[in-house]
């Protein structure tokens, strides 16, 4: 079977399930409620970056996008699902590249969506603070905020794969996302700024510091999504069905 058809396959698998459909919409919700929070707060900060501020309700939202890649990966080993998929393409390693397809083309178009809501709805509330922001700026935040939400999914898809279960998967990613990345990152800096999350969210602000830029960091977090999905490839390839 060429690698078409086992893609529509895939999609219509994702598309028929309604929690992952519910993650995208978490996903958009979340973030856009969120940076409208902030557009709102107060900005005398003088570390405020208007960028970020207007993208920080990425840091919650990244929750669905990894429940979405954890999800859709996890249901394949409920009711012999795997199996049945591998009957049909037994070329393993062909499968698993379709799946990886199917979850990071729509939460990528759902990540450009929502930033861009996100961003002007948090403009609103700036209002003169985000003056400062150039169309390139806020064009680089919106794309790269797609990509990062892209590659947070499929990292969470990888380790769910290589884990067999998407509650092992978000146990682990959740909390480090929302606790030990911060907690580790703000006591210790340095190498903590290779972290996935962290390298990835560089391309939220309007000005950085550190030893990553905005698409060098993406680079990082790419190179940590890549591991995890050849970690989960393997898994798929080695292990029974």
């Amino acid at each position: 079977m060429s690698f078409a058809p086992v893609l529509h396959a895939e999609w219509l698998k994702i598309r028929t399930l309604r929690s992952l459909l519910g993650a995208l919409l978490a996903l958009f919700a979340a973030t856009t409620a969120f940076s409208a929070i902030a557009g709102v707060s107060e900005t005398s900060d003088p570390d405020f970056d208007p960028l970020f501020t207007a993208l920080s309700g990425v840091a919650p939202g990244q929750i669905a996008a990894i429940s979405f890649g954890a999800m859709a990966v996890s249901s394949e080993f409920h009711g012999g699902g795997l199996r049945l998929s591998l009957s049909a393409v037994p070329r393993r390693g062909r499968w698993f590249a379709a799946k990886a397809v199917a979850i990071a083309v729509p939460v990528l178009l759902v990540g450009w969506v929502t930033a861009l809501a996100a961003l002007l709805v948090a403009k609103a509330g700036l209002g003169e603070a985000a003056a400062g922001l150039t169309a390139g700026e806020q064009a680089r935040g919106v794309v790269g905020c797609g990509v990062y939400l892209m590659l947070m999914a499929l990292f969470a898809a990888g380790l769910a794969a290589l884990l067999r279960s998407g509650v092992g998967a978000l146990s682990l990613l959740i909390p480090f996302v929302l606790v030990v990345s911060f907690v580790i990152g703000d006591a210790a800096g340095g190498a903590t700024d290779f972290l996935p999350d962290r390298a990835g969210q560089v391309v939220l602000y309007q000005s950085h510091g550190g030893p990553l830029g905005p698409w060098t960091g993406l680079a990082v977090t790419a190179l940590w999504t890549l591991g995890a999905l050849a970690a989960g490839a393997w898994s798929v390839r080695s292990r029974d069905a």
